[in-house]
């Protein structure tokens, strides 16, 4: 009789049975944080980290995870060597709780009296930014000179990977989401990868943004980390980016936006906005206005946060003679919804240079990046670096005319006006918009900084209107001592004095 067959093991496995597990093998993170990530801070300037992992061998089981939070300086107090969770069935989860605004941290995790088996590096905490609208956002300035990275600025790059953040932010083509993709020769959506990625970054001139400028004078005004999750598609209008198509997740800019907002964390400081260009047709220009606000409410509500602060850029140059009319239109509306829209705030750029017929320069996107700094700064940190002292820049108010003299009024204003030579930008309008023109010369009033006085030759037409800005392709020059810019505004009616 043939003695019984014993189980064979393969050679793998009885290998592994005598083989010690080497260091970095035991334990491994399987989510809630990855090196470079940036996790938002609440009112108190804390926040949790979650981070669930797994254990290689079944010794582990009912073992406790033990981690030690440390900065430059050594550990955090309250952070060295915490029991933080045991291991069950091979996996282990927790939540480390309120770690301070700061960093960069590093978390090492061991099993307890155990030897470190893995570390995650460079972790912050700080303030979150979602990124979005059209090209202007997405950044298309020259890719020279651009704004220096920050160690303490992290992106949530559009591979779903956290990195420190460089110019460009946006690089669309290998993005996660198949919204973002090219289309290839056969008009279908298609992801760089390999050679063809590597050879459209070493070919790439334009990308600079504003992003980066924005997040890094942040950091210098209020000492607080920043992340940027970069959302942002060019040539896309606002019926593109409709809260209907929220459920289609990468399939839709919205619903890709909300995908990622979800896979940060769900809980950012705000929103910074700069789309409209691709709505200056006659027919959606009129509608412009209503959708805006009608979309940051959706985001407010799917975001969980009604008083999500939104700051967002008035569309600035075109060179361009077609759609005069909707062009301005678009940026009266933009300049109107402000007032509309709670915890928001609008900054201009139609003084700002083009790197070509539509897109703002780069250094000028650094001038952007700080207006828009200085206006965040100014609501949400008053306490911090002085942004309780900075106004929201130049806004219009009223204009009045008598004696030879339009007088034009506005509020917000930093200092003083001020222009670089001769000031540029007014102009006079009849009710059907034909401009008239009358100002021969453009003051400073030396009693009232915030008023500008237009001086006049000739009699105003009945019902006639002032416009800063009018056309697609003004020169306008004016700003406060802060380089807050005037917006482009009209038409606004001229009131007599009298």
């Amino acid at each position: 009789m043939k003695p019984a067959m014993k189980s064979v093991l393969p050679l793998a496995a009885l290998a592994a049975l005598f083989l010690p597990t080497l260091p970095g093998q035991e334990l491994r993170v399987t989510g809630g944080a990855a090196d470079h990530q940036v996790f938002q801070r609440n009112s108190a300037g804390l926040a949790d980290i979650p981070l669930n992992g797994a254990a290689a061998s079944r010794k582990a089981n009912g073992k406790f995870v033990e981690l030690r939070l440390s900065s430059r300086t050594g550990p955090v107090a309250g952070f060295d060597w915490i029991s933080f969770a045991r291991v069950q069935r091979g996996n282990w989860s927790g939540t480390l709780h309120n770690v301070p605004s700061g960093g960069p941290y590093r978390i090492e995790i061991r099993l307890r009296d155990s030897p470190i088996v893995l570390t995650i590096n460079d972790l912050l905490v700080g303030d979150l930014w979602i990124l979005a609208g059209q090209s202007n956002m997405e950044g298309h300035g020259d890719l020279i000179d651009v704004q220096p990275p920050d160690p303490l600025v992290h992106t949530f790059d559009m591979t779903d990977t956290w990195a420190i953040a460089q110019e460009p932010l946006h690089t669309t083509v290998n993005a996660v989401d198949p919204i973002h993709w090219p289309l290839n020769a056969n008009r279908v959506p298609e992801r760089f990868t390999g050679d063809k990625l590597a050879a459209y970054i070493a070919s790439r001139k334009k990308g600079a943004g504003l992003g980066l400028p924005f997040a890094v004078d942040m950091l210098k005004f209020t000492g607080i980390p920043v992340g940027l999750i970069p959302c942002a598609h060019g040539g896309t209008s606002i019926e593109e980016w409709s809260p209907s198509l929220r459920d289609r997740a990468g399939q839709s800019l919205y619903g890709s936006m909300l995908r990622r907002f979800r896979a940060v964390g769900g809980h950012v400081k705000g929103v910074l906005w700069y789309q409209g260009e691709s709505d200056s047709t006659p027919s959606a220009a009129p509608n412009f206005e209503t959708r805006f606000v009608q979309f940051v409410a959706a985001v407010r509500s799917d975001f969980g946060d009604p008083n999500l602060p939104f700051y967002y850029v008035q569309i600035g140059r075109h060179v361009n003679a077609t759609n005069v009319v909707p062009w301005n239109q678009i940026q009266e509306a933009q300049l109107q919804a402000e007032s509309r829209i709670p915890h928001s705030g609008m900054v201009a750029s139609v003084d700002l240079s083009l790197d070509d017929g539509i897109h703002i320069s780069t250094p000028d996107l650094k001038r952007l990046g700080m207006r828009l700094a200085r206006r965040a700064c100014h609501d949400l940190y008053p306490a911090l670096g002085g942004c309780g002292a900075f106004k929201p820049g130049p806004h219009p108010v009223s204009a009045f005319s008598g004696g030879g003299v339009i007088a034009v009024g506005f509020y917000g204003v930093n200092g003083r006006l001020t222009a670089p030579g001769r000031i540029a930008g007014f102009s006079v309008h009849t009710p059907d918009g034909a401009e008239v023109p009358l100002i021969y010369k453009v003051t400073i009033d030396p009693a009232e900084a915030s008023t500008v006085r237009l001086h006049i030759q000739g009699k105003l037409p009945q019902g006639a209107a002032l416009y800063y800005g009018y056309g697609k392709d003004p020169f306008c020059n004016l700003t406060d001592e802060l380089d807050m810019a005037v917006p482009m505004f009209g038409p606004m009616p001229i009131h007599s004095a009298n």
